[in-house]
């Protein structure tokens, strides 16, 4: 599992990632039985989101990473050199994505947060898309369809609960231990700026980890926070893990 978040707001699109994967682990007894399925962690070095940097656009994958038995890192690459062209806009490059990875994998449980700009009338227009390739899903989700106009939030996937939990609360206990429903304090997307946007990525994934580390249950968040940040004329990574040696 993973946990990816894309917030968009008016002056750029910020994506982040955390960098574990977990992967469950079947055996049996000598005898043959079977035994109980264990989860455990593979690396906590996985690349989950990308830049491609010639189409300017931002991809971050969750669910299943391995695609034919090859890391997503690897499939991203092939997809890059294979089928994208270097103009290709944003929506040719979902395009492409979707039908590479349903060519690879037509019923994997592996999902995109696809984001970047284009051009409309000479004006750069932030488009985010979130789609699955299992479930032959595919939304632009920072467009409101009934007005038809770019709309600002975020969007999440992947172990997604606990950050839920904490920005859609839907009760608590009153005084009489009888649940009312809770206050509801929104976040003004549409006024928040770049650094408080990347504060905010940085926060829904360090939370997500801080709080499972405590949590009776799977690991399968962790790792390094990796930091993409797309603007019109400019795209840069905030941070990124880099390859080292270790003692």
């Amino acid at each position: 599992m993973s946990f990816v978040i894309t917030v968009y707001v008016p002056e750029a699109i910020v994506m982040a990632s955390d960098s574990r994967q977990s992967i469950t682990v079947t055996g049996q007894t000598p005898d043959g039985k079977k035994l109980p399925p264990v989860q455990t962690i593979a690396s906590d070095f996985t690349y989950k989101t990308f830049l491609l940097r010639k189409q300017r656009v931002g991809i971050s994958v969750y669910g299943n990473t391995l695609i034919g038995k090859v890391q997503i890192e690897s499939n991203i690459k092939r997809l890059e050199e294979e089928r994208l062209g270097d103009n290709d806009p944003i929506d040719k490059v979902l395009d492409k994505l979707i039908s590479y990875f349903k060519e690879k994998s037509p019923d994997a449980d592996t999902a995109f947060h696809v984001a970047g700009f284009k051009k409309e009338k000479g004006v750069s227009i932030p488009h985010v898309y979130a789609c699955h390739i299992g479930r032959n899903e595919r939304n632009r989700v920072n467009l409101d369809p009934a007005a038809n106009q770019v709309k600002y939030g975020c969007s999440w996937g992947g172990q997604s609960d606990v950050i839920s939990t904490i920005l859609k609360p839907y009760q608590l206990l009153g005084p009489d231990n009888k649940p009312i429903a809770a206050p509801r304090f929104p976040i003004i997307y549409d006024s928040m700026n770049v650094q408080d946007a990347i504060d905010f990525a940085i926060y829904a994934v360090r939370t997500t980890i801080d709080t499972m580390q405590f949590q009776a249950r799977a690991k399968n968040v962790g790792g390094p926070i990796d930091v993409l940040l797309l603007m019109p004329e400019e795209e840069k990574w905030i941070q990124k893990k880099e390859l080292h040696a270790t003692s």
